[in-house]
């Protein structure tokens, strides 16, 4: 029953550091980030992906190990809609961390990153829709866990 609410807890804290790490991108990313904006967002952007991957692991023991049992989820047409848009989000999140990944070099050598307005716009418009998609994932959370579908 522990180890049930340890992973849980899991689950949860990886998706509040989503969240919080996609919530300060949106906030933070602007066409001229200075040197220490670009490294805290550079940094931001790892703890977004290490909570990706901790709430995928966190979320498959959670649906094979413990909760419903896989039966249900894998039945479950808002569970995989629910995956279907965590991995859309994924993906829109390549685009914001190869920018800042690109950016090594002139963090590195102490220099503020150049944005290009093409660049600012791909990457906001990235950041904006995987806002937007966690809305929908959270109703099919909420409607998975309640047993609809």
């Amino acid at each position: 029953m522990l180890i049930n609410a340890l992973v849980a807890f899991v689950h949860f804290l990886a998706v509040f550091g989503i969240v919080a790490a996609l919530a300060y991108q949106w906030l933070s990313f602007g066409p001229t980030p200075s040197l220490q904006e670009a490294r805290r967002l550079a940094q931001v952007d790892r703890i977004y992906g290490l909570s990706a991957v901790t709430l995928l692991l966190a979320g498959f023991a959670r649906a094979y190990h413990f909760e419903k049992g896989w039966a249900f989820y894998s039945a479950n047409p808002f569970f995989h809609l629910k995956l279907g848009l965590f991995v859309a989000i994924g993906l829109l999140s390549i685009i914001p961390t190869v920018t800042f990944i690109r950016w090594g070099a002139e963090l590195k050598a102490g220099r503020a990153p150049q944005v290009s307005a093409a660049q600012h716009r791909r990457v906001r418009l990235s950041l904006n829709l995987q806002l937007g998609l966690l809305l929908p994932l959270s109703l099919c959370a909420s409607l998975m866990a309640k047993g609809m579908g």
